[in-house]
């Protein structure tokens, strides 16, 4: 499953391993007391020790992880698949369109806790995927066309900060959104697509850190960034 890209459970049985925890590079592990519930301490990369059978203990994948919004993808059979189909949404100037992409979050070490506890495992489909289609919807349909065609890195810039206002509260952070494709609607079933094919995501990150700066504790609100947008049309 390709979640277990995301959460691994392991409960191991046998005496030696049920005395350590073994935390691989770029994962955090969490640890659940029968008698304090879970722990706040989150354990890094290395071997740890834990108390067998009173402490169980989950593995986090702590690493930036693609969602992928695209034509085709079926969630159908995995409620937790890495992906979902195309975003609809109304523009400002009232076309109909639908959006592809990519979004890029992590798991916040400091909060694996506290996401554990209240969300479980379920993040994908109780966080990701329905706060994903209701922000990206909500963004674009502040925007017209023509600001969606000639300022792309600023609308995956407004996009990104406005998931982190919702992620960061659930223990997730949203390093970035990669927009892929924008599809106007000309008639029922057919789409036009509006944007230049898609570069690397490589080029597209550097490129989008020359022109604006971006970082993981940027405190622009999408309001300041929605101004500066339309501002420069």
């Amino acid at each position: 499953m390709e979640f277990d890209r995301l959460v691994v459970s392991f409960l191991v049985d046998e005496v030696v391993g049920g005395f350590f925890i073994s935390v691989p590079p770029g994962h955090v592990a969490c640890v659940y007391d029968r008698g304090r519930g879970v722990l706040d301490r989150v354990w890094g990369p290395g071997l740890h020790l834990k108390i067998p059978f009173w402490q169980i203990a989950k593995l986090f994948n702590a690493q930036v992880i693609e969602f992928s919004i695209n034509e085709g993808f079926d969630v159908t059979a995995n409620k937790e698949a890495l992906g979902d189909k195309p975003v609809p949404a109304t523009t400002q100037d009232g076309q109909d369109i639908i959006i592809e992409g990519s979004i890029l979050f992590r798991i916040d070490r400091d909060n694996a806790p506290e996401l554990w506890e209240n969300i479980g495992e379920n993040v994908v489909s109780k966080v990701v995927r329905p706060f994903s289609r209701s922000r990206i919807s909500a963004v674009f349909a502040e925007l017209t066309l023509d600001q969606i065609k000639q300022h792309r890195s600023q609308v995956e810039e407004l996009v990104k900060q406005d998931l982190n206002q919702y992620f960061r509260d659930r223990g997730l952070d949203c390093e970035g959104f990669l927009l892929a494709q924008v599809k106007r609607e000309t008639a029922p079933g057919k789409h036009q697509p509006l944007l230049d094919p898609q570069p690397s995501q490589l080029s597209e990150i550097t490129e989008d850190q020359q022109k604006t700066g971006p970082s993981i504790n940027s405190h622009a609100t999408q309001e300041e960034m929605t101004a500066a947008t339309r501002a420069s049309v």
